[in-house]
């Protein structure tokens, strides 16, 4: 599976973006998916993750309410709605796929076994 992130930039605080993740491969409907990231001089972490039907979703505390996962299989894409932007969510944004339940994928990022180049998210005060 190869994955390819899109949809990031440069947005005032208070602001909304909406990330993208475009997979490759036939088998994308039974990967668990995830979005992580990860700021200069830290470790990157768990942002929000989604089941392979959708039906379940988990979100980290700092982005919970602000935040929304989905996926529509027929177009092998994830995709992460953000509003309400804060500065301290400027970081690297990371797509990622697991053999895995989304649950996992919200505890560690050791479960993942496809990531995406990244995509940048800058979100200025």
């Amino acid at each position: 599976v190869q994955l390819v992130e899109s949809g990031g930039g440069l947005v005032q605080a208070g602001g909304s973006l909406r990330l993208s993740c475009a997979a490759s491969g036939r088998t994308f409907s039974s990967y668990a998916m995830g979005w992580f990231r990860q700021a200069p001089g830290k470790e990157r972490e768990f942002v929000a993750s989604i089941s392979w039907n959708g039906g379940n979703t988990y979100y980290a505390d700092s982005v919970k309410g602000r935040s929304t996962i989905s996926r529509d299989n027929a177009k092998n894409a994830v995709y992460l709605q953000m509003n309400s932007l804060k500065p301290e969510d400027t970081a690297v944004y990371y797509c990622a796929a697991g053999r895995t339940t989304a649950q996992t994928i919200s505890i560690t990022g050791k479960t993942v076994d496809y990531w995406g180049q990244g995509t940048q998210v800058t979100v200025s005060s």
